[in-house]
């Protein structure tokens, strides 16, 4: 298993999904759903969980990098459109 620094962030291919990982065992996911971004906290408790923590790390079955800018301005993007 390799070795991260932590965070981590990933996104799925469609960005729709971002992801900030914690550790080995939580992350953060922001999903956006048309115009509305949810933001989930999730604690891997059984293995299927922990292995999609790992898929994420290693970048496979479509996840991609980002980085903690991407993943803070997700929701954000349309504030000032909102508040006009």
């Amino acid at each position: 298993m390799s070795e991260f620094d932590f965070p981590q962030y990933r996104k799925l291919t469609n960005d729709k999904s971002f992801y900030e990982i914690i550790d080995n065992r939580h992350f953060i996911e922001k999903q956006r759903i048309g115009k509305q971004v949810f933001t989930i906290p999730i604690e891997a408790m059984q293995y299927p969980e922990i292995l999609r923590i790992q898929d994420m790390l290693d970048c496979v079955e479509g996840f991609f990098l980002s980085n903690k800018e991407e993943f803070e301005s997700i929701g954000t993007e349309n504030t000032a459109q909102d508040q006009a």
